[in-house]
């Protein structure tokens, strides 16, 4: 089933209502991923390219064992990685590139993970969007980090109709002072996995039905199932949709969620 984006911003008091919503339904949200230290989370953010965070929080116990810094990781034998985080797909772009990461760990910052967007995006696999998360989770500091939900939701939401990260985060943290970057940030991740999902939202027990400007445009697409046309034809009301095994494409018309063909470094 095709959800197409909304096709013009919300206002900014809608906006405002929307975050105020998402932040009431989801207090206190952060990381799913589990760290122990920054260079922790720096690798774990690194893993969790195209990989979900329940699959990391299983993978990186064993890496870490073996591999508990920067020092070890810099000198680790590439295969040897490769075989502990085998299970998170792409296991070996993201070998190479967390190697890579603790070797210039050491070499530039004597092992410490650095607290600036310059320092942390010049090292091998680090990107803008994993900076973004270090920078916002560790250190607290304004940042947003925009992935696959956080694309999708902020289009759905009617925050953007940007057609890349960057795009997006220049719109979404438009709307917000920069001292709530960093939780908006969880907040439209939070609401990606467990209600906007991507096959079918999930529209009748979302906190934000009211007001989403997708709202229609998603019953609209569902009374265009087979399902839905058999209920028009009933003369039934067409029911808010609920979960679908049916995969969702996005046209080619509306801005797609940013995806690679391999865990390269992020832009």
């Amino acid at each position: 089933m095709q959800i197409p984006f909304p096709k013009k911003k919300v206002t900014r008091s809608i906006a405002a209502k929307e975050f105020e919503i998402l932040e009431h339904a989801y207090p206190g949200a952060q990381t799913e991923l589990q760290y122990s230290n920054p260079f922790e989370l720096l690798i774990a953010v690194i893993l969790s390219a195209q990989c979900t965070d329940a699959r990391v929080n299983m993978t990186t116990p064993a890496l870490f064992a073996k591999y508990p810094g920067a020092e070890e990781l810099s000198k680790a034998d590439r295969l040897d990685v490769e075989r502990i985080i085998k299970s998170c797909g792409f296991y070996r772009m993201k070998a190479k590139n967390i190697v890579a990461t603790a070797r210039d760990l050491v070499e530039k910052h004597a092992g410490i993970v650095p607290d600036d967007r310059v320092a942390l995006e010049s090292l091998a696999g680090v990107g803008r969007k994993t900076a973004s998360v270090v920078l916002s989770v560790v250190f607290e500091k304004a940042a947003f980090a925009v992935d696959t939900h956080v694309f999708r939701v902020a289009h759905r939401l009617g925050l953007t109709l940007g057609k890349s990260e960057r795009d997006v985060e220049r719109d979404v943290t438009g709307f917000l002072p920069p001292e709530k970057w960093r939780h908006a940030h969880h907040w439209l991740i939070l609401h990606g996995r467990a209600i906007c999902k991507a096959p079918t939202p999930r529209c009748d027990i979302c906190p934000l039905q009211g007001i989403c400007p997708s709202r229609g445009i998603v019953e609209q697409a569902f009374a265009k199932t087979a399902k839905g046309r058999r209920q028009v034809r009933a003369g039934e009301v067409v029911a808010r949709p609920r979960q679908s095994s049916a995969k969702a494409s996005t046209p080619s018309s509306v801005p797609r969620s940013p995806r690679r063909s391999k865990a390269s470094k992020d832009s």
